[in-house]
């Protein structure tokens, strides 16, 4: 039995780095460019597999060079790719504009992701049997998530949902299949209604969520840390003090690294702990994957070192 099966999309990046972020209608000059592995799918698994983890991620690519460069990243970091399907769409794609203080603003195209669909996962269905942890986000059809976390929850696999990108709430059935709802600031505002612009009304927000049957809610909130909160207890993680470079894939390494330690058998609030460093570390280098940080590295952070 594997630790994490991720379930997802793969994209390949274009970076751009700008002096900020344009605004409608504005030209900007850009400072740099390159074409870095990516998608929320495979940004978690990468990260799963680098920071120790048993992780097979499950999805699908084009036939194209951008597919087999994906493939390839995932390989080094010691991810099974077995599970990946290709398809004659094109790789999907994601061009991402980085200012100069790290926040991001990405545009993404879909591409062969749309081709992993409900019928294509329900057809991996003693994969996600044979697996601790499921790990999904919202980059592949809505139909294919919903067939992935009913499967998992038949199977009694703990779920991780990262609910990114959120366009609006989720259905109750849905909600009560996930064991860890991960959602930041916006999304957790999207998903609930409510406005979530300090701590308490965040707490207040991720409640409503636990009333509608989520086990625990692990909101990811920037520079302030993670809020972890459950029907008994609402607690601030704070965040390790970084200079944020690029805050791409911060959040996919997080949550990586809260499963691996989680499928580990560490405690929630070791766990949390050790995805805040893996996290910290990420956004002080440009781009998703290569980002992310070793195992060693995230234990150095923890020590001091």
């Amino acid at each position: 039995m594997r630790d994490i099966l991720v379930i997802g999309s793969l994209n390949m990046d274009m970076v751009i780095k700008t002096p900020h972020i344009p605004a409608p209608g504005e030209t900007i000059t850009g400072t740099f460019s390159a074409y870095l592995p990516g998608g929320k799918g495979a940004n978690q698994a990468c990260a799963a597999g680098k920071l120790g983890g048993s992780a097979a991620m499950l999805g699908m690519v084009g036939r194209d060079a951008f597919g087999e460069s994906l493939l390839n990243s995932l390989r080094t970091a010691g991810v099974d790719t077995s599970l990946i399907g290709r398809c004659d769409e094109h790789t999907g794609q994601a061009i991402i504009y980085v200012g100069s203080t790290g926040n991001n603003s990405i545009v993404v195209l879909p591409g062969a992701n749309q081709a992993c669909d409900a019928a294509f996962v329900a057809a991996y269905e003693e994969e996600i049997a044979a697996s601790r942890c499921v790990m999904l986000q919202m980059e592949i059809p809505f139909e294919a998530v919903c067939t992935a976390l009913e499967l998992a929850a038949k199977h009694g696999c703990k779920v991780v949902l990262n609910p990114a990108p959120a366009v609006g709430p989720l259905p109750a059935s849905i909600l009560k299949t996930v064991d860890f709802l991960t959602p930041n600031e916006t999304e957790l505002s999207l998903l609930t209604g409510l406005p979530v612009e300090n701590d308490e009304q965040a707490v207040s927000a991720a409640r409503s969520l636990i009333a509608e049957g989520v086990r625990c809610v692990l909101a990811t909130l920037g520079s302030k840390g993670a809020l972890l909160v459950t029907a008994q207890e609402s607690r601030l993680f704070p965040a390790c003090r970084v200079q944020p470079v690029d805050t791409t894939a911060a959040g996919d390494t997080f949550n990586a690294a809260f499963a691996v330690r989680m499928a580990e058998g560490a405690s929630m609030e070791e766990a949390i702990t050790f995805a805040n460093a893996a996290a910290a570390i990420s956004v002080t280098r440009p781009g998703a994957q290569p980002s992310i940080p070793s195992r060693a590295e995230t234990d150095a952070m923890l020590q001091g070192e």
